[in-house]
């Protein structure tokens, strides 16, 4: 929605959605259902869906998509060969140094802040403490009298 400069209504319009259901997600009311991440997917096909539910990774699957306006004409694409939009790969050539997987953390580089907060995970340590010992029970009357019971030694 920001990317593309939209407001609430103007996007939940696009994704045929009411504006209050997005409200109630943008405020942290409500959790987005399966039913908002499919309407997003269905009009913004190219978005990356581990960033719309996880905010990881990139915004969109395809480089320079960001800037594609969602209301042109995405047939009106490049007139470009066939072959050039979809190559394919050589399985024959083996690679001469095996690639170094590296891990990686996720990175948000689309000026869109993360809505699911970080999970902080609370540990809770139980002491143990030498057993008590009832010493002496006292109980108090309404005529302001009292009396003490003490328990017999072992």
């Amino acid at each position: 929605m920001e990317s593309q400069h939209m407001t609430q209504q103007l996007f939940a319009d696009y994704i045929g959605q009411s504006p209050a259901t997005l409200s109630s997600i943008f405020n942290g009311r409500t959790r987005p259902t399966l039913n908002i991440v499919e309407a997003i997917k269905k009009k913004i096909p190219n978005i990356n869906t581990d960033w719309l539910m996880f905010g990881s990774g990139d915004m969109y699957l395809a480089p320079n998509t960001p800037s594609r306006d969602l209301f042109s004409d995405a047939d009106s694409a490049v007139d470009t060969h066939p072959i050039d939009q979809n190559p394919m790969l050589d399985f024959d050539t083996v690679p001469q140094v095996a690639p170094q997987i590296a891990p990686q953390t996720p990175q948000n580089f689309n000026s869109v802040r993360t809505t699911h907060p970080e999970i902080v995970h609370q540990e809770v340590k139980i002491q143990d403490k030498p057993q008590r010992k009832v010493i002496e029970i006292r109980v108090f009357y309404d005529d302001q009298t009292w009396d003490t019971f003490v328990p017999a030694k072992k």
